[in-house]
């Protein structure tokens, strides 16, 4: 449906798009990676400007968690690339990773990218998908409030953690105020697992028990 938000969950329909890198098959030529596909209003706009370096000066960071990082706003692939030359020209900074070229806006409208309440540029949308190209986490922040990069890192990293050891993640992992860098034993399920649960685990109460990974 046009306009609507995805669910978590959903896998994405995989479609043909044109980027600063070719035309690829998105996602399905991501399959096996973690990938970051975010949304930004307009080449040549400060904030986007500045959220592009900050991606780019952690793009190590992502590879080192198996994830990818693709980019997306309603402009012709022309328009990239020349905001791609001006970054790298004026700033030192050389723009890696593909931007989509949506120019007609299908894949923002498909994705809920553009909201009728703020104009017809997209959102600053952030959509992480698993290897197998299912939507894990959603973020939208409005055109006026650049994006937290190291955020982004800390919930793909977060969601590799919990879907390894299947286990939950606490607030401000892996800074957490109560257990700093350990993980959250998912709750007891009967009565027997949970008298046992304080004698395997540090726990505050038997619903929630942690530790390390």
């Amino acid at each position: 449906m046009e306009g609507r938000i995805p669910v978590l969950g959903e896998k994405l329909e995989n479609r043909q798009v044109k980027t600063t890198h070719g035309v690829i098959n998105f996602p399905d030529d991501y399959k096996g990676k973690w990938v970051v596909l975010f949304s930004h209003p307009a080449d040549f706009t400060p904030v986007c400007t500045t959220e592009f370096v900050a991606f780019q000066k952690r793009i190590d960071q992502f590879k080192e968690l198996n994830c990818e990082l693709i980019g997306l706003s309603i402009d012709q692939v022309f328009s990239h690339i020349k905001w791609v030359e001006w970054i790298k020209e004026k700033l030192g900074v050389e723009i890696t990773f593909p931007i989509i070229a949506d120019d007609m806006g299908e894949i923002a409208k498909s994705l809920g990218m553009i909201s009728p309440y703020k104009g017809t540029n997209t959102v600053r949308a952030v959509f992480v998908l698993d290897p197998e190209g299912t939507i894990r986490l959603i973020l939208y922040y409005p055109q006026e409030i650049g994006r937290n990069i190291d955020e982004i890192i800390r919930a793909v990293k977060a969601l590799q953690v919990s879907d390894a050891n299947k286990v939950a993640i606490p607030a401000n992992w892996p800074n957490n105020e109560l257990i700093k860098d350990e993980v959250i034993i998912p709750p007891a399920s009967d009565v027997k697992t949970a008298a046992e649960r304080p004698k395997q685990y540090d726990c505050f109460d038997w619903w929630f028990c942690h530790k390390k990974v």
